[in-house]
């Protein structure tokens, strides 16, 4: 979730309405299936008490938003009538969710989402190269166009030294293109970099990258600069290679867990208790969750306010407060204080179905 996302979700009241379901649009009924879930969805959510006004601005969103192509999930959290959070799923969540509580309901977008992973996708020929960037849910946030010299760059068939002398001409008119293009890469990529193009061009690119962007570079071998040119086919690609990172990620998460829980002062923790401490001490740097169930904590009017009991409360002087899901009062915790929020898998055992790496110990 980006920060604009965050804060507006942890700066409002509840109740909230969480809803996450399959919009598929990929059969020729999918828009009679669609309006069958949203009554049925809206009767869940004023089933438990949420208003009138938030219930419609739910289904609104869903049913009036743009139809996705083939299989599809869809996420969206609201309050007080109005829409907060409102996203694209990596596809349909394996159970459907209708759900009302004081805290928003926000582990599927983290469990369902895209790649997550920012990247620069980099469409280039000997001319220059356009340049894309995209966020953490793959939206184009940036583009920019390199353009280099336009003559001369084809070389042309003869002989003699006149030819050779034209021949060098081309060749250093293609190799400047490609510096301006590669000092642009380096100096905008977000993380990742995924070059595709002419196969001898976007080669050729790579080896001009800094060491360091080379690290994080993929060459692609669909997409093209050609008006036309197909973009199922390298959509596809980029797909694949996001989650090939994603998968880079949780093992990276993992490792670091697993080296971090084999010390005494380590920098890593399970448990529920545990992790709601490094919570409250606002020490964690990711939250890790597996399954942790049903299970309860406590916690105050303002995020950041987590304890297991009300004894724990009163470190942060509020006396009372109320017991809310560990599933949705964690990664809120976690996201007020700035951590970041992984759904893990069987990679590493968590005690509870929780874990985090700390800041500090």
């Amino acid at each position: 979730m980006d920060q604009d996302q965050v804060k507006t979700v942890l700066t409002a009241d509840g109740p909230f309405a969480s809803v996450y379901l399959e919009d598929s649009h990929d059969t020729e009924d999918a828009d009679r299936q669609l309006d069958v879930k949203l009554r049925d969805m809206a009767g869940e959510l004023g089933e438990q008490g949420v208003d009138e006004a938030t219930v419609e601005a739910v289904v609104s969103a869903i049913r009036d938003g743009d139809p996705p192509v083939g299989r599809s999930g869809r996420g969206v959290v609201a309050a007080g009538g109005q829409v907060l959070v409102d996203r694209r799923l990596a596809g349909p969540p394996a159970a459907e969710v209708a759900r009302v509580s004081s805290l928003p309901y926000l582990l599927p977008f983290f469990s369902h989402a895209p790649a997550g992973i920012p990247y620069l996708l980099v469409t280039v020929d000997h001319r220059g190269a356009d340049l894309v960037t995209h966020d953490r849910d793959g939206r184009e946030v940036a583009t920019e166009t390199v353009e280099g010299e336009d003559a001369p760059l084809h070389k042309v068939r003869g002989g003699g030294m006149a030819h050779a002398g034209m021949q060098a001409n081309v060749e250093e008119t293609r190799d400047q293109n490609l510096e301006r293009v590669a000092e642009r890469v380096a100096a905008t990529h977000p993380g990742l970099v995924l070059l595709v193009g002419e196969q001898q061009a976007r080669r050729a690119l790579h080896t001009k990258l800094p060491p360091a962007v080379q690290d994080v570079t993929r060459e692609l071998s669909a997409g093209s600069r050609a008006p036309g040119a197909s973009q199922e086919e390298l959509e596809r690609e980029i797909r694949t290679v996001l989650a090939e990172q994603r998968l880079r990620v949780l093992d990276e998460l993992a490792e670091r867990f697993r080296i971090g829980s084999g010390r005494a002062d380590g920098l890593a923790v399970t448990g529920l208790a545990e992790v709601v401490g490094a919570l409250a001490e606002a020490n964690v740097d990711a939250l890790l969750i597996g399954e942790p169930g049903d299970a309860e904590v406590r916690v105050g009017r303002n995020a950041g306010e987590i304890a297991l009991d009300r004894d724990g409360l009163a470190a942060f002087g509020v006396e009372d407060g109320r017991e809310e899901r560990a599933d949705e009062a964690l990664p809120w915790a976690a996201l007020a204080s700035g951590a970041s929020v992984t759904v893990m898998d069987e990679r590493i055992d968590l005690k509870e179905g929780v874990g985090a790496l700390l800041r500090h110990t």
